[in-house]
């Protein structure tokens, strides 16, 4: 990670979301599934694999999308705009709750989370979009209220452990974290 130009913003991780299994994926008609669900202190990330005892550990069409991460704030508005809530944020699936932490320019980015003692270095992937089970779980209209502000799918770049509490976004991109629950401009779709 070129770190010549870095920025820094104290950050906090309010969740560590860790599930062996699916669910909402694949399961459009036998609702979600009753999978067990951690809320863990700490997670240990392995470069090149993800969050381990996590669905997408280590998952070769995942490798690049393995740990997603989602600011809290995007959760808060959605809720405001819905007239509804407070939401649970586990229940969006999403592996790292953060407060203050603004997402969107880190696409296509190399950055770091330091917590507790430890750094772990990510690749901002691909936008984590929702699916239509955020109707189910959250409110109607939540998953259109999501759309650009669903969060990051990254890929762990080094290994180390995640801590929940305070923590420091290192970005090689300025952030304005009063930008965290705002949507993105989406692209358009290229089918018809």
């Amino acid at each position: 990670m070129d770190m010549s130009a870095k920025y820094r913003y104290g950050v906090e991780i309010l969740h560590l979301l860790v599930s062996p299994g699916h669910a909402y994926f694949g399961r459009a008609r036998d609702g979600a599934a009753d999978v067990p669900t951690f809320d863990a202190g700490s997670a240990e990330v392995v470069a090149g694999k993800g969050i381990v005892g996590d669905r997408f550990f280590g998952k070769a069409a995942h490798m690049d999308a393995a740990v997603t991460l989602f600011a809290v704030e995007a959760l808060e508005a959605m809720a405001g705009e819905l007239g509804a809530g407070p939401f649970d944020p586990l229940a969006t699936r999403r592996n790292v709750i953060l407060r203050g932490a603004h997402l969107a320019p880190l696409l296509n980015q190399d950055f770091a989370l330091e917590s507790g003692g430890s750094r772990v270095e990510f690749h901002g992937g691909r936008p984590a979009h929702p699916c239509a089970w955020m109707n189910e779980v959250l409110a109607p209209g939540a998953h259109a209220s999501m759309r650009g502000r669903g969060g990051i799918r990254c890929r762990a770049l080094s290994s180390g452990t995640l801590h929940r509490g305070p923590a420091v976004l290192v970005s090689p991109v300025p952030l304005d974290p009063e930008q965290a629950g705002v949507p993105t401009l989406l692209r358009p779709s290229r089918l018809p």
